[in-house]
Formats: structure tokens, sequence, C-alpha cells
């Protein structure tokens, strides 16, 4: 899909036909051009997603994503974080406020364009802006140039093979990055190889990051849409954040990946 001037266009028909998410938060049962469309019209009027009046504060939780999980840890066991915003492109900052206030319900960003009036108020609240540029590598050395030496990058499925730049970037500069694997329903099997290189890797609707990536998962978050922990420091920030959760928890030592058909979300002309 495209966003232009505030008005959305569907291109193509959504490869997800049905998802727990999608159901538990806007109400939406199955997944069509229509319902995409509705979505982002949601998020349009009621955050301002690509527009000016973009907002860039949230109160909403996702549990076990991506912006909780990095906003949880900042100044503790993070120093940065290293984002996507519509209307701005890569932004490195070290408020975690303003990290779940990009990324509560971003996803899946490809490009975006400068909107003035969105990168003057990420600036204000102490965010570094790659105007117009969606470069996670550029915006992890302008993060080292910065002085930070722990910090936190997203990179989604369709720009995997950047996690492998990423790691290079990481031993080349003696830092420490938490790299996280995100919207990854469509990633393709060559790319697998990037992101079983990442420390958290969300597995969308993918059978494949299942399949092949949770099996060497050490902890995994959630059954509806797994969260997979493949190193130590991914489980460091993943205990602390749970640290901070106020929901029941259950605890069981399994065999990964732990998947209940049934639960997981649906692509289009899927056999179950």
């Amino acid at each position: 899909m495209v966003v232009e001037g505030c008005c959305v266009r569907v291109l193509t028909d959504p490869a997800v036909l049905r998802c727990p998410y999608v159901r538990a938060t806007y109400g939406i049962e199955e997944i069509d051009r229509d319902a995409v469309k509705r979505i982002v019209e949601m998020k349009i009027r009621e955050l301002g997603f690509f527009c000016p009046h973009r907002s860039l504060e949230s109160d909403l939780a996702v549990p076990f994503g991506s912006s909780e999980m990095i906003s949880s840890v900042m100044g503790d066991l993070l120093d940065c974080a290293v984002v996507v915003c519509d209307g701005a492109g890569t932004v490195v900052t070290s408020n975690p406020s303003l990290v779940q206030g990009i990324g509560a319900r971003m996803n899946g960003l490809l490009r975006t364009a400068p909107i003035p009036e969105v990168i003057e108020r990420i600036r204000a609240r102490g965010g570094d802006v790659l105007e117009g540029r969606i470069d996670q590598v550029a915006g992890v050395k302008r993060a080292i140039e910065r002085g930070f030496r722990r910090i936190a990058v997203t990179v989604i499925g369709p720009m995997a093979r950047e996690i492998g730049e990423l790691r290079e970037l990481e031993e080349r500069h003696g830092v420490k990055l938490a790299i996280f694997s995100t919207c990854n329903t469509l990633v393709s099997e060559e790319d697998v190889k990037y992101v079983e290189l990442a420390d958290v890797v969300c597995a969308s609707a993918s059978r494949l990051i299942i399949e092949r990536v949770g099996r060497r998962a050490l902890m995994q978050l959630g059954v509806h849409i797994p969260v997979f922990i493949l190193t130590d420091l991914g489980r460091r920030i993943a205990l602390r954040y749970l640290e901070g959760m106020r929901s029941p928890l259950l605890v069981s030592r399994v065999r990964m990946p732990f998947i209940l058909e049934g639960k997981l979300p649906e692509l289009r002309g899927e056999v179950r």
C-alpha cells in the first residue's frame, strides 16, 4: 500500500488472511484490501501516521513488541536505538518514550518522504534523523559516531540482508548491537540465514521463520505470533522486559518452537 497526502491506496491483496493481533486490536476476522485500508485510515485518524500531525506518544503496549522491549531497557542494557519512522526515515535516539511513540503501531515501512513537521518534533525529543532515508546501517554508523556503544536496531524482513552488514560493523567498531528482526511474514528462504544472525526475531506469519529459526531459540515469547530469542543479550533484554509486565506469565521447559495449530496467523491460500 501507499499513502499520499494522507490518502490510502492498497496496491496488492494482503498476504495474511487472518491474524489474532488484527482480530484483537481491530475486530477484523478476515483481512482483505478494504480491511487494510480501514486499518491504515484508523492509524491516520487516531495517530496521524504518514501525516504532519503524526503522534510521537503512545500508551499502547503490544505484548512482546520490539519497541516495548527496547524502550524498557534503554539506559540500562542499551544506550540508544536505531528505528524507522514514517515522515522521517531512520531515527537514532536515546529517548525510550520516543522509541515507543514511533514504534507502537509502525510496521513494514519500506520507503518514506520527509515531513518537516514530523522531523522537527522528533529532533525536539532527542532524535537524530536521516531525513527521508531508511538506512539502518547508516543509522548505526551515526550512533557509533555519536559515541553510543550498546545499540538496538530494528530490521524488517525485506531488508534482512542488512543484518549481515550490521554484524560486520559491530565487529569492526567493537560495539554491541541488539538486532531486532521484525515484519518477517514474506521473508525469503535465501534471507533466513541473515535473520538467524539477529538477537530477537518476530515470526510474524512466516512458517519458514517458525520452522527454521524457532528451533534455534533460547526463549520464545508468545504463541499466537511467536517472538524468538536467539542470543544471551536477547535473553537478558527479554527477561528485563518481562520483569515489568503486570500480566500473569507461564514459564515452562519445552522443545522449540512451541506451536499451537489454529492459533497462528493464516496466510492467504494456506491449508490448515
